[in-house]
């Protein structure tokens, strides 16, 4: 009998749960979920008693994360990223495994040769992305190279979006599925690529502004910025001498423009408090980001020229669309900027009860095979349900719940600090996503031998 921990039940969360219920009794399974606020899993938990039990949980509890540890055999940790540290040295401690679906950290990657001295696994990253974008891109590699390819280009870009129907009259198409603290502060870091066999830096204050146009058969046009350090995957994909990779996230065309405007306004800046009143208006704040007033104009119209931007353009729409220049107040005292803006931005782009959301996953392989140049198209779109089972639930949660499943069951064997990139533990998974799921990848693949001139 496997005893599974969950720390966290957030909304990535549900598919996960609903996972683990559906096999916990045959698998003979007991399940605890740990969660801040546990009594919204009651409803969900009242047909499982038998085997599955819903405690609170404080992260900021040592002893107690201690205890909840030392009682599982598998940890699964859908916490905020910052809070996984504690739980993997808690693991290491305690000799349990691990299961996340977030980035490996420095920090985590250094406990590598503790986890293999006791014999455990923290499996990382084997989400949506990072996780599928992994294993999806992996088994894209292994057969090119099976076939005596040699890879020249690397392009992978992902996106949670709104599904075309519920986009409505929102001019950003653009709704939280996941932690909105984490898409404002999205991308404040350099990004680093390459292209074709140059570095490329994009500082943080130009990010939104360097996009590239993606699109998607069906689906429309999106754009894709740089996201994070691409360079870190040269080495897990075994992609190191390829002349250009590039990791990058996917929103609707038009997103990133606007999203500039607050970026190069300071809205984003989550490094100082502003001493401000919680009834301080939108209108307020905007027009303390502004240099002093030297005419009439208003205040749509001074933050357009300040920006630069085409007072009735498209980004100023959306601007104007989300109340930034309304008598609405801000709702914080003393936050900082992005304080504010994620509240403003939870209210406006909060999910509805009949809302879908969308993933869409695209990867671009170029190659050369034998002397002639391909290309390697890969797309993902998966629709949500509703605002509850997300699209965002179902390929982040479902990925990590299909690999504690197989560990559980001896079926892997993995030691240390791993990410899915090997066949044993990518395979399994997305066989399982396409055929209990209907979660498969579209690929084509085309040949770019130029045509013969008679």
């Amino acid at each position: 009998m496997a005893r599974i921990l969950l720390l966290g039940a957030g909304r990535s969360a549900s598919s996960l749960i609903h996972y683990l219920l559906r096999h916990a009794g045959a698998e003979g399974w007991q399940l605890t979920i740990a969660d801040v606020d546990p009594a919204h899993l009651a409803p969900v938990l009242s047909a499982h008693a038998a085997y599955a039990q819903a405690v609170t949980f404080d992260i900021q509890q040592e002893v107690q994360l201690h205890g909840l540890v030392q009682q599982a055999d598998i940890v699964i940790s859908m916490l905020p990223a910052l809070f996984h540290l504690p739980v993997a040295k808690a693991c290491v401690q305690y000799r349990r495994h691990m299961v996340t679906a977030s980035y490996v950290s420095e920090e985590i990657r250094a406990l590598d040769g503790l986890a293999k001295a006791e014999n455990i696994l923290i499996l990382m990253e084997c989400g949506l992305d990072p996780g599928l974008d992994h294993m999806s891109a992996m088994r894209a590699l292994t057969d090119i190279r099976r076939r005596g390819g040699r890879l020249t280009a690397f392009r992978s870009y992902c996106g949670g979006l709104l599904a075309p129907d519920s986009e409505g009259d929102n001019p950003w198409k653009y709704k939280f599925t996941w932690n909105p603290r984490n898409v404002v502060l999205a991308g404040q870091s350099t990004a680093k690529y390459l292209e074709n066999g140059h570095l490329r830096f994009i500082p943080y204050q130009q990010l939104f502004a360097r996009t590239t146009p993606i699109s998607v058969a069906g689906y429309g046009d999106f754009d894709g910025y740089a996201n994070r350090d691409s360079l870190s995957y040269r080495a897990p994909y075994g992609l190191d001498n390829i002349p250009t990779m590039l990791r990058g996230t996917l929103r609707r065309a038009g997103y990133c423009a606007a999203w500039q405007a607050f970026v190069r306004l300071g809205l984003t800046d989550d490094s100082v408090h502003l001493s401000n009143p919680a009834d301080m208006s939108w209108a307020a704040l905007i027009e303390s980001f502004l240099p002093a007033a030297a005419d009439s104009a208003s205040l749509p119209e001074r933050l357009a020229a300040y920006l630069g931007l085409d007072p009735d353009g498209a980004e100023m729409q959306r601007l104007t669309w989300l109340g930034i220049f309304t008598e609405q107040p801000v709702g914080l005292a003393d936050a900082t900027p992005a304080q504010l803006l994620e509240r403003l931005l939870t209210d406006k782009w909060r999910l509805q009860a009949t809302d879908q959301d969308m993933i869409v996953m695209q990867h671009t392989l170029e190659y050369e095979l034998a002397g002639v140049p391909h290309r390697w198209e890969s797309s993902l779109v998966v629709l949500g349900d509703d605002a509850t089972q997300t699209a965002m639930a179902k390929t982040v949660g479902l990925p990590v719940a299909m690999a504690v499943r197989r560990l559980a069951a001896g079926l892997i064997t993995q030691r240390g600090v791993v990410i899915p990139t090997e066949a044993s533990l990518y395979e399994p998974i997305l066989d399982e996503l396409a055929a209990d799921y209907g979660i498969r990848f579209e690929e084509h693949e085309v040949s770019l031998e130029p045509a013969v001139q008679v």
